[in-house]
């Protein structure tokens, strides 16, 4: 996918998952796949691995053997080689960024009240070596304007869009993804009925889902 197509694509299934799991904050997560993948322009970002995740000792699926740079001594970068995780799809890719968290190590990203709070968790728990991590985090989300993703984005996009005018069908699949419009002939028969084209809508969600 193009840089322009990366947030429109990762954000909602981090929203749509990330609820899923309990957690409150999403702009913190929307940015880190932005600085970890480069907009999913990276090398790794082909294997749907958008947040830098090492395979560890634990990991059983897929690899594939990538260099990293690591910032062990501040303000000193060094280069190493490393095993990291591979996914078959964008959205197993984004859960397993959830799955990764979701030890007692990370326990904390799921109280976090705010983006700096989760950020610092971050940090703290030992996600990464940059010493300045949070501020890259916390400068992308005020510069992509990421907290519009933690707290109205997931109940009210359709709401905001109706509001100013602008529906297509970009914005339904994006919906579609949040689970607003339910599954299988469910889903078919409202957005029907909704006056939306199911085919045209639908292949956008497959789309994005399959890593374009």
């Amino acid at each position: 996918m193009t840089k322009s197509e990366f947030i429109p694509t990762i954000a909602p299934l981090i929203v749509k998952i990330g609820r899923e799991r309990g957690y409150k904050i999403f702009s913190a997560v929307i940015a880190q796949a932005v600085i970890e993948s480069n907009y999913g322009q990276s090398g790794l970002a082909n294997y749907n691995n958008f947040f830098g995740l090492k395979c560890g000792s634990k990991w059983k699926g897929a690899s594939v053997n990538m260099k990293t740079k690591e910032e062990y001594i501040p303000g000193s970068l060094t280069t190493i080689r490393d095993n990291f995780r591979a996914y078959p799809t964008v959205e197993a890719g984004v859960e397993g960024y959830y799955d990764f968290i979701s030890t007692k190590r990370y326990a904390n990203l799921k109280t976090a009240q705010s983006p700096l709070e989760y950020c610092r968790n971050l940090k703290n728990d030992g996600y990464a070596t940059s010493h300045s991590y949070v501020n890259t985090l916390m400068n992308t989300i005020t510069k992509l304007n990421l907290t519009t993703y933690d707290n109205e984005f997931a109940q009210t996009v359709h709401e905001n869009q109706e509001k100013y005018g602008v529906i297509d069908n970009e914005m339904i699949a994006t919906e579609v993804i949040l689970g607003k419009w339910g599954n299988g002939i469910d889903r078919v028969n409202r957005l029907n009925a909704a006056g939306y084209d199911y085919a045209a809508i639908q292949k956008i969600v497959n789309k994005r889902l399959r890593g374009w």
